[in-house]
This record gives structure tokens, sequence and C-alpha cells, in this order.
């Protein structure tokens, strides 16, 4: 089952958000078998410009730590398919374009869930559903992938 992580989750482990959020992100991650984790490029991209507006960082120190998701997960590109997929999802759910494009590129290469804060917890398109980790009581579709 493949999973899929939305800019937000990377931020928390980048340290930019409050420590019990930025702790469970980092916990969540490490567990997550990296084989079935896929980054959606939109989401790197949300990153850096998290990295570099909110906390501040130096472009080349958000570069190197974005090129470290890279080279620890897949990544995966917007395709125009992906992005005709995000303006139904913006037409016919409300959704913001850029988190219907993480969604649609998550769906289209295949991701069981994606995990985000952003979103509905619960929500399901295209096969794919939305968990948010800090929503209690936690996903039993999540519990299933988690490394003991």
């Amino acid at each position: 089952m493949r999973v899929a992580l939305d800019t937000n989750i990377l931020a928390y482990a980048e340290g930019v958000g409050d420590s019990a959020r930025c702790a469970a992100a980092i916990r969540l991650i490490e567990q997550l078998p990296a084989a079935l984790v896929l980054i959606p490029a939109q989401t790197l991209g949300e990153l850096f410009r998290v990295l570099t507006g909110k906390a501040k960082r130096e472009a080349d120190l958000s570069r190197k730590a974005i090129m470290t998701w890279a080279d620890s997960f897949d990544v995966a590109d917007s395709s125009w398919t992906a992005f005709q997929a995000a303006m139904d999802l913006v037409t016919d759910h409300r959704l913001q374009i850029w988190d219907a494009l993480i969604m649609a590129v998550a769906a289209e290469n295949r991701c069981r869930l994606l995990v985000s804060e952003d979103l509905q917890n619960g929500f399901i398109w295209r096969g794919i559903t939305v968990i948010n980790p800090f929503f209690e009581p936690s996903s039993p579709l999540l519990a299933t992938i988690l490394q003991k």
C-alpha cells in the first residue's frame, strides 16, 4: 500500500511548527517503509517555499533539505492528466488547487493513502484516502503499514 506525504507533514519533520507535531511527524516518517512512500513534486515545491519563507532558512539550506527528501523517497512529477483531475477536485469538492494536485498525483501513482493535516480526514477519492496523522482515533489503514 503506497503512501503519499503532504507538505505539512514534511514541514513538521523539518521543525516548522509546534514541538508535539514536529516530533509526531518525525516518528511517523521513521515508521513508514521507505519503499512505500511517494512525495509529489508539488509537495517539495511547497516545502521549499515554507522553509525559505515561514522558517526563514537560507535558500541553499532549504535546497539541501529538499534534495535530502528527494534522495530518501520516490518523487512523482505533476502531469497534465493529474492537473485536469485536480481541477475536477476543485470544481466538485472545493479543494484548493495545489492540495488537489497533490492528491491527484498521489492517485495517479496508485497511492492508497495521502497523509495530510490540511485535507478532510477520511476523504476518499479515486481509491486514495486522506489520513490526518494527528487525528484521534488513528487510522487503521495507516496502522497496517507502520513498522513496529
